[in-house]
């Protein structure tokens, strides 16, 4: 049996809420990743056994590696549906913020999101929940946010309305959210959950085949080039940088999700134990660090790039040039540096 995480009045509080609405959105942040997606479409398959009509609202697309996810077809897009997700929230009872954690997260949705008179649920993982919702469920601590959307289900006593579709959105979560359980992962209630989700029937060879081992050829060459011509190597701090700019990602026709654990790859070099990617999405730099070890990577995050997360993996957006952004890198470097001769 997994251990509680979340107090029994907050999770009633929960229940009260979810019991009083009938028409519930849930949402999650821009650019979704497997975490965001797979846990929006697990709590709308819940809620809808629960006889609720629940639909999920992204900000923007999905990557096309989890467009294979039970109830995909029903998530309405809001850069593209965007009179059918303001009416939707309009009609709300309720709103369920999941995977994200201050309102510029959901990008241009926001203001639709901040002034919608629905009551709103926060569940989530990272770092420093700002005070938007009526209900806040925070746990930094988690490896993802499908791990404590399980938590909340089972300890609500709502695992009755889990199904094989739901069980296979919160393993696609925890499984890419934790690099097929490469980091942020070894607590022991984690491999509970995974066995539970199996008897549910998921198939996680197929979910790990499709998520994270299927590439077009545009994606091969473009994760090639960026590891033979854009990798810049500091191996007298452990570290590596891999850029790629706006126009280097149109010749290789990127779409989103290509550079998926781009990030993680320089890691498997001896010697190097922190890595950041930098990707001009023009209107911001996104940037993805990853670290082994004791260095906190969720620190620099913090500090420099308007983002957070975990300490071995974490990320933001800079507003500026590619160029101004790898001149951050450069300094962080060159404090490490100086640490290093200073020891």
């Amino acid at each position: 049996m997994i251990k509680r995480v979340v107090a029994d009045e907050v999770l009633q509080k929960l229940k009260l809420m979810l019991v009083a609405s009938q028409k519930i959105v849930i949402t999650c942040h821009v650019s979704p990743d497997g975490d965001a997606v797979g846990s929006s479409l697990c709590l709308m398959h819940v809620l809808r056994k629960w006889g609720k009509q629940a639909n999920v609202i992204t900000p923007d697309m999905l990557p096309p590696s989890l467009t294979f996810l039970p109830g995909v077809r029903d998530i309405v897009v809001y850069t593209r549906q965007e009179l059918m997700a303001k009416h939707l929230v309009n009609e709300a009872d309720l709103i369920v913020c999941l995977d994200f954690n201050a309102p510029y997260r959901v990008d241009r949705f926001a203001p639709v999101l901040t002034s919608a008179k629905a009551k709103k649920v926060l569940i989530d993982h990272h770092l420093e929940p700002e005070n938007f919702t009526d209900l806040q469920i925070s746990f930094p601590e988690m490896s993802s946010t499908c791990e404590l959307l399980y938590h909340v289900i089972y300890f609500m006593g709502m695992k009755r309305y889990m199904s094989r579709w739901s069980a296979t959105c919160l393993y696609t979560g925890m499984m890419t959210d934790t690099g097929n359980f490469t980091y942020n992962s070894n607590n022991p209630d984690l491999y509970v959950i995974i066995s539970e989700l199996l008897k549910w029937g998921i198939d996680k060879e197929h979910i790990y085949n499709v998520v994270m081992n299927t590439n077009s050829a545009n994606r091969l060459r473009l994760l090639g080039y960026a590891l033979s011509e854009k990798m810049e190597l500091f191996p007298e701090v452990g570290g590596a940088l891999i850029t790629l700019g706006h126009e280097e990602l149109i010749k290789y026709s990127y779409q989103r999700g290509d550079t998926e654990n781009l990030v993680n790859r320089p890691l498997t070099i001896p010697g190097i134990y922190w890595s950041i990617f930098l990707r001009d999405d023009q209107e911001y730099i996104k940037v993805s660090t990853r670290s082994v070890g004791d260095l906190a990577v969720n620190e620099w995050c913090e500090k420099y790039f308007n983002g957070g997360g975990h300490k071995n993996a974490a990320g933001g957006e800079f507003r500026g040039s590619l160029e101004e952004c790898k001149s951050i890198v450069y300094e962080i470097v060159e404090s490490l540096k100086k640490e290093n001769k200073n020891e």
